[in-house]
């Protein structure tokens, strides 16, 4: 854990010295919820809850914890699912909690520019550029409880990456409190700022390792005039690559989404999330979730896709959305998709991207890896069109995870060191955190790896941003 031996826990003396540095409701008890993460793999520690409300208080908390040598755990929504946001072992660090931090500053739709506070809902941001007529594309399950702070501390991907990258695409500048309590004013809303190294970029990824996000200048974008949604079944993850090359020789760059459903995750949402309304029946072994974005005719491109998709034998069976409520109705097929997973309980689950051509290969032999240790049941599904697959593994029918819990390391070393050798990322959009930081040794380029220490060192010597996450000590 990086600079664990050198920390120190929260002591009385600490509390009572910041209390009277900062208004008297901002620091409390930590409160269970914080020390929770969503698959339940940690549990966390804290000797001290701090709730700030400006990029000023976050100062004084940093500046305090960093004289003391008190670690701070940068919270946001809690949302992620690498254990970033939860220190499970080592002194009792502050939980820095952005939420009070939750204004939308400034909205400039003439410059396609939302300026918001870290803590700010995902759902939220969303809901602003809405409200001027733009859009914010970053798109995920958690986006009602996210928090833009956190979506750029580990760089969110989500369900339009193919079109508008991840969370850093998005982002033109920062303001952020670095591991010394200097506040960095880098909010720039400038496109073409060419001086120096890009602090935006080293911070946006860092999981809270090298500093406190406080507030983003974020890009809106126009909305698309035409929005059409689209299911259709496939042949396998072969067939669905050809249909993307094929939608996108159709619409270009109009393809928002292009998500990849397998008949296992189907069939845990018809089992557990019966009220999901499924759009075939029986369930199909492989089908995609397809949506457009275009000035005109959105719609009419999806038809022509299906139909050459047929010509080609690649399809073999669709619906397009007719209105709103269907393509809702097909989203939420896809989002029911992790819930129904989470009810069922994986053994091991990979957030994984590869290279397109690789795609296929890798799940034709994973599964016969995967098999070779058990009998387990495979949900492969995701964000095909950016080659990031979510591959989870899940007990037999009848049985719990728990049971299998001995063969969790196996099973993922085995399916990461197939996707390092197909020249894929063992961590596509989740992050670290503590939970993969053992592969990120494994794996990680070692010129890579110490530079990031380096930068580390150089950023944070007392090693008191988020200790125990990304890099071990």
């Amino acid at each position: 854990m990086s600079g664990c031996m050198t920390l120190n826990p929260v002591s009385e003396t600490f509390r009572d010295h910041l209390a009277g540095q900062l208004p008297s409701d901002t620091l409390r008890p930590p409160e269970p919820r914080y020390l929770e993460e969503p698959r339940g793999r940690f549990v966390g520690r804290a000797g001290l809850l701090a709730l700030p409300r400006s990029a000023a208080e976050v100062a004084t908390i940093v500046t305090a914890c960093n004289a003391a040598r008190v670690g701070v755990v940068p919270y946001g929504g809690g949302t992620g699912l690498v254990g970033g946001q939860v220190q499970d072992a080592g002194p009792a660090p502050v939980i820095l909690s952005l939420e009070r931090m939750n204004r939308v500053r400034a909205v400039l739709p003439l410059e396609n520019v939302m300026v918001a506070e870290a803590g700010v809902i995902l759902t939220d941001v969303q809901q602003a550029a809405l409200a001027v007529d733009r859009l914010f594309p970053l798109s995920l399950g958690a986006e009602g409880s996210a928090r833009i702070g956190g979506n750029l501390s580990t760089n969110a991907g989500g369900v339009t990456v193919l079109r508008y990258g991840n969370a850093r695409d998005l982002c033109l500048g920062l303001e952020a409190v670095l591991p010394t309590g200097e506040i960095w004013h880098g909010l720039t809303r400038l496109r073409k700022d060419n001086t120096g190294y890009d602090l935006r970029n080293l911070l946006i990824g860092a999981e809270g390792t090298l500093g406190v996000i406080t507030a983003a200048a974020l890009k809106l974008f126009a909305r698309p005039v035409s929005v059409g949604t689209a299911v259709m079944v496939v042949d396998g993850p072969g067939a669905a690559l050809d249909l993307l090359t094929l939608a996108r020789q159709e619409a270009g760059e109009g393809v928002s989404a292009f998500e990849l459903i397998h008949r296992q995750g189907l069939d845990f949402v018809a089992e557990h999330l019966p009220e999901t309304r499924q759009p075939f029946a029986p369930a199909p072994q492989w089908m995609v979730l397809i949506e457009l974005g275009l000035s005109y005719g959105a719609d009419e491109a999806l038809e022509r896709i299906y139909i050459s998709g047929i010509e080609a034998g690649l399809v073999s069976d669709g619906a397009i959305a007719q209105n709103g409520i269907q393509r809702a109705a097909f989203w939420r097929v896809r989002e029911a998709i992790p819930e129904a997973n989470k009810i069922v309980g994986s053994v091991a689950s990979h957030d994984i991207s590869l290279p397109l051509g690789a795609v296929t290969d890798f799940i034709a032999q994973a599964e016969a890896l995967v098999a070779a240790v058990g009998p387990f049941r495979i949900n492969c599904f995701g964000h095909l069109g950016d080659g990031n697959l979510h591959y989870n593994l899940f007990p037999p029918r009848g049985h719990h995870r728990s049971e299998y819990d001995a063969h969790r390391g196996r099973l993922s070393e085995r399916i990461h060191g197939l996707v390092q050798e197909m020249g894929g990322s063992f961590s596509a959009e989740h992050g670290v955190g503590r939970l993969k930081m053992g592969d990120l040794e494994r794996y990680g380029d070692p010129a890579r790896l110490s530079a990031m220490r380096a930068i580390k060192q150089a950023l944070d010597p007392n090693g008191i941003m988020n200790p125990g996450a990304v890099l071990r000590g």
